[in-house]
């Protein structure tokens, strides 16, 4: 069995996954920011966490060498952060714009940085992005986070290539509107939930289940053949047009 830390672990994606790779009998360290949920969903799991900063690089590589010193060799990472952005390109501020960007990609790359030199000089290791469907179709309103979203794949197929002689796989899941905590303020009105899941081709919205899936295999031995890709999940969204009624 591996050992796998999750960076975001207590948001609905990130904790799901917890919840499967514990299941599957794995080690799970939770990289967290807030002691209080971090500490709780580790209790619930019996699985260990730890504090750290994503305010810079420097701070994720030594969270990173905390947790190996503490709680053994990695196997892999997820990185389940992010945001949820939606506003047009005028109204959008550049406070917001800069804030966007920081918890999108901003914060992959201190990951990727700390995480990319480790895996190489182990020789073996995979890591896993979340980006968004949002990156791979234009979607209205969605210009600041499509472009973080869309940047943080650019910014994962180059650092596949750069270390796939090391045997480091990095890839991206790619997910359509899922039903998490993040996303309530749209599943929790009838009006944005009924168009939403009428822009997903399978005619439903995804479930941090159906994410958790794929990260977790990606992660996993099953795809040992597999780095630089984007899986997207997300019911077709992206590259899918139903057939308009006559």
């Amino acid at each position: 069995m591996g050992h796998f830390v999750i960076f975001g672990a207590t948001g609905g994606i990130g904790s799901k996954l917890c919840e499967l790779l514990t299941a599957q009998k794995h080690q799970v360290t939770l990289a967290v920011r807030s002691e209080d949920k971090g500490k709780m969903l580790a209790q619930k799991l019996r699985q260990e966490y730890h504090i750290v900063d994503f305010s810079n690089s420097r701070s994720v590589q030594q969270g990173l060498e905390q947790i190996v010193a503490k709680f053994g060799e990695i196997d892999g990472i997820a990185n389940c952060i992010g945001s949820l952005f939606l506003k047009p390109l005028h109204l959008t501020t550049d406070e917001e714009w800069h804030t966007v960007l920081t918890a999108n990609l901003t914060y992959a790359f201190y990951i990727l940085k700390a995480a990319c030199p480790y895996f190489e000089k182990k020789k073996k290791g995979s890591i896993v992005m979340l980006s968004s469907a949002a990156a791979q179709i234009g979607l209205a309103n969605h210009e600041a986070i499509g472009a973080a979203k869309a940047g943080l794949i650019g910014l994962t197929r180059a650092a596949a290539a750069s270390y796939a002689p090391s045997h480091l796989r990095i890839n991206v899941v790619a997910p359509g509107l899922v039903n998490t905590p993040l996303t309530a303020a749209l599943t929790s009105n009838e009006a944005s939930m009924k168009t939403s899941v009428s822009m997903h081709p399978l005619g439903r919205i995804g479930e941090p289940d159906d994410i958790a899936h794929a990260i977790a295999w990606l992660l996993g031995g099953e795809a040992s053949w597999i780095t630089g890709q984007v899986l997207t999940v997300d019911g077709g969204l992206s590259s899918l047009k139903l057939r308009s009624a006559p």
